[in-house]
């Protein structure tokens, strides 16, 4: 069985409660979010940065059988054993879902009724003849290539590698029975000149099950450099259109920010009529697909990990922080880790992006996450002056949120009435 290599990054995927300071609360019920399982050519990473010291771990949504599944990701330099890990694809799932935008809702209270302010609070959360390993680095070696390490980590077999030049690489890894895909001397040029040296992963059946059912377990680097970045332009070769990748960076100050790429605020606080409450997935995907088209770059969530309003999901554990590379938050700490979470999602494909990601940690510690709002109409009997007033605010505060749905995703004007139809009271409409 050949196995099909996944040129890093991205796509992943293709072949081979805490209380919040009140003046800064949204004061909101979290009912949905829309994480990274919304987008099908998807890979999911978490940078973990500290001084020059870099933890990367990487989590594939493939879903092949493990014999057709290796990838290779160009490094700074040569990884030891010490160096590799894997990591409970639970982890990342939880960041993911953490940080992931989110659909709160409000319920309009009775317009004849004495108005009473209140504040609502979120509370914390409880095989055949194989040639020998002489033979093998002979080989390589004619080739250029240098086999610097071979270990096992998990249910991979690892090996790091440098070259002297991208095409022996290439015939190298056809050797070993990868299946590269065309064009991938030309994506490997760039990093064989920048020196930079290649790990290289593949399944071990005998370590992991063939079931094609099984998830794999995201690999998971760790090494010094003073390059913060990542390398996407091998990654370029796996998809035929655009790819998404979320990268959530942890780091001990404050954001993490594209230094080489423009960044925009995904759009947030908006107000959406309810009906989007029944279908935020396709509403969330519509809305990236209109804002971002075949790239762009976009802020989706910033938020210091101390606090959370609405919180998406529980916070993460101690042991779940360690895993990710977040070794200077104590057991005693928890609570309240000094923690600054981003969440950036990237979309990009062969005509953009044309350098890696790179990046920088920044001391601004300004908060932000995609919100979308739904308000439920008061559906009551209203019987005075104020009812009158409020039913005409109502009816407007409708449309307009109707409009910016249609400018937000796309979506027929048609449609978008029909559904609000459904779900509003008739006096509303």
């Amino acid at each position: 069985m050949r196995a099909h290599v996944w040129l890093f990054l991205a796509a992943l995927g293709a072949t081979c409660g805490l209380t919040a300071p009140a003046a800064q609360a949204f004061c909101g019920f979290y009912v949905a979010r829309a994480d990274g399982e919304l987008f099908n050519k998807a890979s999911t990473v978490v940078y973990t940065r500290v001084n020059d010291t870099s933890v990367i771990t990487m989590s594939s949504d493939y879903r092949g059988a493990a014999a057709e599944f290796a990838m290779i990701v160009p490094t700074p330099g040569v990884l030891e054993r010490s160096q590799v890990t894997t990591v409970p694809q639970a982890t990342v799932a939880h960041l993911d879902r953490y940080t992931a935008p989110r659909l709160v809702e409000y319920f309009d209270g009775d317009p004849c009724e004495e108005i009473v302010l209140y504040e609502t609070v979120v509370a914390e959360p409880e095989v055949g003849n194989a040639p020998s390993r002489k033979e093998r680095r002979d080989g390589a070696r004619a080739l250029g290539v240098t086999i610097e390490r071979e270990f096992a980590v998990g249910s991979y077999d690892i090996q790091m590698l440098s070259a002297r030049q991208s095409d022996g690489l290439a015939t190298f890894l056809r050797g070993e029975g990868y299946t590269l895909p065309e064009g991938a001397e030309g994506a490997l040029e760039g990093y064989v000149r920048g020196g930079m040296k290649f790990f290289v992963a593949r399944v071990n059946l005998s370590r992991h099950s063939a079931e094609a059912t099984q998830e794999l377990e995201p690999l998971q680097i760790r090494f010094r450099s003073k390059e913060f970045m990542l390398p996407i332009q091998l990654g370029k070769l796996n998809g035929n259109g655009p790819q998404d990748l979320i990268v959530m960076a942890l780091t001990r100050k404050g954001r993490v920010a594209l230094t080489n790429y423009t960044t925009r605020d995904i759009p947030s606080d908006v107000n959406v009529p309810v009906f989007v409450g029944q279908v935020f997935p396709q509403f969330y995907r519509a809305m990236f697909d209109t804002a971002a088209g075949k790239n762009g770059a976009f802020l989706e969530y910033a938020w210091d990990m101390a606090w959370c309003d609405p919180c998406a999901d529980d916070p993460l554990t101690h042991a779940e922080f360690q895993q990710l590379g977040v070794s200077w938050v104590r057991k005693a700490e928890v609570a309240t880790p000094n923690v600054f979470v981003t969440r950036l999602h990237i979309r990009y494909g062969p005509d953009s992006f044309y350098e890696d990601l790179k990046f920088a940690v920044t001391e601004n510690r300004e908060n932000f996450q995609g919100r979308y709002i739904m308000n439920h109409p008061f559906d009551g009997e209203i019987t005075c002056d104020a009812g009158k007033t409020y039913v005409a605010e109502t009816r407007q505060r409708i449309k307009d949120e109707a409009a910016a749905l249609r400018q937000l995703t796309g979506w027929s004007a048609s449609n978008i009435a029909s559904n609000i139809a459904k779900t509003v009271p008739r006096r509303y409409r």
